[in-house]
């Protein structure tokens, strides 16, 4: 069965027009294979599926190396030379170097390094303690590091039952050390002036 994701398998506008295509209907207790046209316009890899966007996988051992030379400081396209050479030439390598940066530059806007994290915790904690209204809510990943986080006190919260009706949720701003989204969420009470409702953290803008 294919990972690749129904979105990306679909795209609209194909740069040479190739003809091959399937068609697939969903029934009630089946899918239905509609039509098939295995002709291509152009020269086909399949050994390079691998390197579909869809298909492209990070192992453990690539996010480790990835992780132990970023802290070492060590220059990204150098590290992934590296795991080329380590499984003996790109073509054994299930993802591209756009994906070592990728993973990088999510690992760096994590929130939680340099015990920033511990921090952040319990100064909720605090403010929790003295205001019961205080509220905040706080995702990890699977290494307990911090990836996202909300709060919001207890003005807020009573303003937000007041002027809720209409909340804008705004991802514009980013903090300047983790290069995460800040992310206020804002409605407007019966003066027209804006009024802050609940701030987030994001580590990355997906669903």
């Amino acid at each position: 069965m294919s990972q690749i994701p129904p979105e990306l398998k679909t795209h609209p506008i194909q740069r040479r027009q190739c003809p091959t295509s399937l068609i697939v209907v969903k029934k009630p207790q089946a899918w239905i294979v509609g039509a098939v046209v295995h002709e291509h316009n152009h020269d086909i890899s399949p050994t390079k599926s691998r390197l579909i966007r869809g298909n492209r996988r990070l192992n453990l051992q690539a996010k480790r190396t990835l992780d132990i030379n970023d802290q070492a400081s060590v220059r990204l396209n150098k590290t992934f030379r590296s795991l080329v050479g380590h499984v003996g030439g790109f073509e054994n390598l299930d993802f591209v170097e756009c994906d070592t940066r990728n993973y990088i530059g999510q690992q760096r806007r994590v929130f939680g390094k340099e015990g920033d994290g511990q921090i952040l915790m319990q100064h909720f904690s605090t403010m929790r303690e003295l205001n019961n209204y205080f509220y905040y809510e706080i995702d990890t990943n699977a290494e307990n590091r911090i990836i996202n986080v909300f709060w919001v006190d207890a003005r807020s919260k009573a303003a937000s039952m007041d002027f809720g009706d209409v909340v804008s949720f705004d991802t514009t701003y980013l903090t300047n050390k983790y290069d995460m989204p800040f992310i206020p969420f804002v409605g407007v009470k019966h003066h027209r002036q804006s009024i802050l409702l609940g701030c987030g953290l994001l580590s990355s803008e997906d669903t």
